[in-house]
């Protein structure tokens, strides 16, 4: 349940107007408007016409910033489409105020249905990878394939590192937290989120941390970003206690689409366990290891994962075929791939 604004591709962002969405090279920003919800959505155009759609979808106190390092990876095989969650980025508040893992799930619904780019591959971190797993898992003809990115699934022994985050859940601990840290200063609190979410925080190069702190104090500013955030949390964290055909591991043993799950050995967030659980859960599913990585893998290594997508869409029928690979994963960074598609091979 972590906060994942994060500046990996910032840097290469034209530096913003006070107040304004940073827009890296290459990129658009479109306003959405649909029933109860207003959606801002960037989009990368890719290299050439006919290209099958790709949607992606951020954690808690994310946005749509966190894919412009990912996307220019896969312009030449996917159509790039990445939103703000309602509340978060430059996406307004919902009008019902509906927060939750549902609520969230169904505004990424409506934005397919209404702009009839479905079925998508659907590409997702921590908590935008609970919301896709139940939008593929109550809505399969919308998704051709899946990609989890650390993905926000139940724990039943959190990882202490992640206990802050969950206690935004509280009622009254926004509030307090926001009493208590009202004298810190926008770069204090994007370092504390790069110790928190990237395995290694040294990655981020000056020019990056800066873009990170512009757009923190963006956030900062906006009336309703503790709102969103508790909110979301609280979200979440409901979603765990939900038993049945709505929990979310039922749901993932639900999901039919070609699933690509990704695992940092260095998340205080999402436990490095947890890789093995889901990758019983989804029943046709890959697994990338990267022992070196944090909780945003594709902001960390978009390379890395860039390619373990390709080699997905590849033997999906997404691509011409294996020569479009430019490397195998698993041998750059140091990530380790395993195939789970037959469901008697799982472990």
């Amino acid at each position: 349940m972590p906060s994942t604004e994060l500046p990996h591709a910032l840097a290469a962002a034209a530096a913003p107007k006070p107040g304004a969405v940073a827009v890296a090279e290459g990129e658009r920003l479109a306003s959405v408007a649909l029933p109860g919800l207003t959606l801002n959505v960037r989009s990368r155009p890719s290299t050439r016409s006919g290209l099958p759609p790709a949607l992606y979808v951020h954690g808690l106190g994310g946005s749509s910033l966190n894919w412009s390092a990912l996307m220019p990876l896969l312009e030449d095989v996917v159509d790039c489409e990445a939103l703000d969650l309602p509340g978060f980025g430059d996406s307004p508040p919902p009008d019902d105020g509906d927060y939750s893992l549902t609520g969230h799930a169904r505004a990424v619904i409506r934005h397919l249905d209404a702009g009839g780019r479905g079925p998508v591959h659907l590409v997702a971190n921590s908590m935008g990878g609970a919301v896709t797993t139940r939008v593929a898992a109550v809505r399969p003809d919308l998704v051709r394939t899946l990609t989890l990115i650390s993905p926000a699934l139940p724990e039943l022994r959190v990882q202490r590192t992640a206990v802050p985050t969950g206690l935004l859940a509280v009622p009254g601990v926004a509030g307090l937290f926001t009493r208590l840290t009202e004298g810190w200063t926008a770069e204090q609190r994007v370092r504390g989120v790069l110790g928190l979410c990237y395995g290694d925080p040294g990655r981020v190069t000056p020019e990056g941390f800066r873009a990170a702190v512009r757009e923190m104090e963006r956030r900062l500013a906006l009336p309703y970003f503790w709102d969103a955030m508790a909110r979301s949390a609280r979200g979440i964290v409901n979603a765990y206690t939900l038993g049945g055909q709505h929990g979310l591991w039922r749901q993932a043993e639900r999901v039919l689409a070609p699933t690509l799950l990704v695992y940092g050995g260095r998340d205080q967030l999402v436990s490095y366990r947890m890789a093995r659980r889901a990758s019983a859960a989804f029943r046709y599913s890959r697994l990338l290891t990267l022992p070196d990585a944090g909780h945003v893998a594709m902001m960390e290594y978009p390379e890395t994962v860039a390619t373990a997508i390709r080699e997905l869409l590849a033997d999906t029928g997404e691509l011409a075929g294996p020569d479009e690979l430019s490397e195998t994963p698993g041998v750059r960074d140091g990530g380790r791939v395993s195939d789970h598609r037959d469901s008697g091979s799982r472990s």
